[in-house]
């Protein structure tokens, strides 16, 4: 039975019209965003695949273009989801932007688990900040296991010094999903620290970012 077929109550577009976004589970969501199914399944079904494979919204959030798939899910649907969840990811990051100034961990840990949580590969990012402590940006910097052969101290100097940057928060995630810090994490934060003293600017934290609360090296001792 295709969704036109239903209860105008329970159609996923008529139920948000009539109730608001709230009232509709992620799978319904999903299933007005994508506006149509595909052969053999309704847009709904479509939706709980797409949960059912990503394995929760929150890992949906981490997806890209590239490795949204599922069966019956063409190039424009793919591209739609894509966008959508670029949207989220660039609310989170202006309301990062918007913060008079970062206070503790917590206040950058949405926006760095959305951006770090569910990628395949470790990436090493740095969260730029003034002598206030608000974010002037976030960087992508290294990709690939994170130890002293892959980051690089001195390519970390230089993108804080062309930032203007007077303070900084590190990040990286554990693909494993397992949010401890590594004695090679411990080991690539004290070098980084020591490099950038040299320059004038201070390691605020070093969050390692797994399957659940990301991992504050600076709350653990460990700056």
């Amino acid at each position: 039975m295709s969704i036109r077929d239903w209860p105008e109550g329970e159609r996923p577009r008529e139920k948000l019209l009539a109730r608001g976004s709230s009232a509709l589970s992620d799978a319904e969501l999903l299933a007005v965003l994508l506006g149509s199914g595909s052969r053999g399944k309704d847009a709904l079904a479509l939706g709980r695949e797409l949960l059912n494979t990503a394995g929760s919204l929150g890992a949906l959030l981490g997806r890209t273009e590239q490795n949204i798939r599922v069966g019956g899910l063409g190039p424009a649907k793919r591209a739609r989801i894509a966008a959508a969840l670029e949207l989220a990811r660039r609310s989170l990051a202006e309301q990062l932007l918007e913060k008079p100034s970062l206070g503790n961990p917590r206040d950058s840990g949405d926006y760095l688990r959305a951006r770090l949580r569910h990628l395949p590969y470790e990436v090493f990012g740095c969260l730029y900040l003034d002598n206030r402590h608000r974010v002037l940006a976030f960087e992508e910097l290294f990709r690939g296991t994170v130890d002293g052969a892959s980051v690089h101290p001195r390519e970390v100097v230089r993108a804080c010094l062309q930032h203007n940057a007077c303070a900084v928060i590190f990040a990286h995630n554990h693909p494993s999903g397992v949010a401890e810090p590594s004695a090679a994490d411990r080991a690539i934060t004290h070098e980084l620290r020591d490099a950038l003293q040299l320059v004038g600017v201070r390691v605020l934290d070093h969050l390692v970012i797994g399957s659940g609360e990301p991992v504050s090296m600076a709350a653990r001792g460990l700056i």
